[in-house]
């Protein structure tokens, strides 16, 4: 368990996430937002301000260690962080990649449809666990290619607060790694040109 995840379990936490965690009654995007910062606010923002689902489905689909994709809305408390804990994040452990293919397989979308994974893209852990149930429905921001964690928080915060959505490319036959992309800022100063 991460150093933010483990100020939300202390029993000595008086601030109000911690409150509400300790209650089991803080929403699992907030959560999750709180113990990894901009990447995951970034992430957050981003499929909140663009994602088309049906009506009856979350468009924040969060990726968790032990339970697979599950709506950021979702109140969680310490039982469910606990057990996140548990489940390393790898695409060789079936405790992780089991769920994440049973509620991916078990989404109610219609054809035709593109998932976005707005997750890590040049390592295996989430595409080659998705891939074998979106195959060439699965898509990610062209953006993201050469980009760490940080990188890619910023790029998808700029972007939901701007109104600019991202170009999207199929997982499928993409190159997924690259040369170190140019940072947010300047990126943004060039598209205000």
């Amino acid at each position: 368990m991460g150093v933010r995840a483990q100020w939300l379990v202390r029993p000595q936490a008086h601030f109000e996430l911690a409150l509400r965690v300790q209650i089991g009654d803080a929403s699992l995007g907030e959560v999750f937002a709180f113990c990894s910062g901009l990447y995951f606010r970034g992430k957050l923002a981003y499929a909140t301000r663009f994602a088309r689902v049906p009506s009856l489905l979350s468009g924040a689909q969060v990726i968790t260690p032990s339970r697979g994709l599950v709506p950021a809305e979702t109140r969680i408390g310490l039982k469910e962080l606990l057990e996140f804990s548990t489940v390393p994040v790898d695409a060789a452990e079936p405790r992780f990649t089991a769920p994440l293919q049973a509620t991916a397989g078990a989404l109610p979308l219609s054809e035709p449809f593109e998932v976005v994974i707005l997750g890590s893209i040049a390592t295996g852990k989430y595409v080659e666990t998705l891939l074998p149930v979106f195959g060439e429905r699965l898509f990610f921001p062209a953006d993201f290619v050469g980009r760490g964690d940080m990188s890619r928080g910023a790029l998808m915060l700029s972007c939901a607060a701007s109104g600019e959505e991202l170009r999207y490319v199929p997982v499928n036959g993409t190159i997924r790694k690259g040369r170190r992309a140019p940072k947010v800022s300047s990126m943004a100063a060039s598209r205000l040109r």
